[in-house]
């Protein structure tokens, strides 16, 4: 029984030692020391900067506002929005996209309309209105910046693809 107690006292008073330097030895390293990784950094968006440093933020760009239709670079790809929608209502109570977008309205506005695929539940079956699962647009469709880009693009589209193999195959 004595025995049993010692070894009760012993692990409560390892605990505590470890609890009070888990506060007080973070407590005592200076902000020079307060480094998380000298290693080499993988590129991000912060750049170089430690996962512990507060970073300027960079100056949000302007959208792109000059509704110009943009081709697409792959077969399916939802095309983007060429104006500005920041003071848009996209809730549930309503969509303002489908004052211009809807089938109903498009040709007096001179927008595109929205696919019929935005009319087809999962099932495919045709519905009289948009979709429930296509109606937030901004859940696929994206407005462009006017900016230089963060990462280096190297994509490709699918008919320079396409093109670059006829080439090597002749």
């Amino acid at each position: 029984m004595k025995a049993l107690t010692i070894k009760n006292a012993m692990t409560f008073a390892m605990t505590a030692v470890l609890a009070i330097s888990s506060i007080a030895l973070p407590l005592t390293a200076s902000a020079e020391e307060k480094v998380i990784d000298n290693a080499p950094q993988v590129s991000t968006l912060r750049g170089t900067a430690p996962l512990n440093a507060e970073v300027t933020p960079p100056i949000i760009e302007m959208v792109e506002n000059n509704d110009l239709k943009r081709q697409r670079d792959y077969p399916q790809q939802p095309p983007t929005i060429p104006h500005d929608i920041s003071k848009y209502q996209l809730d549930k109570n309503f969509n303002k996209c489908m004052d211009c977008h809807s089938r109903k309205f498009a040709d007096e506005a001179q927008a595109p309309a929205v696919s019929v695929t935005h009319y087809m539940n999962r099932d495919g079956d045709f519905l009289g209105e948009v979709s429930p699962r296509r109606y937030f647009c901004t859940q696929c469709h994206v407005h462009q910046l006017e900016g230089k880009p963060l990462v280096e693009n190297e994509f490709v589209d699918m008919e320079k693809l396409i093109r670059q193999s006829h080439k090597q195959a002749k």
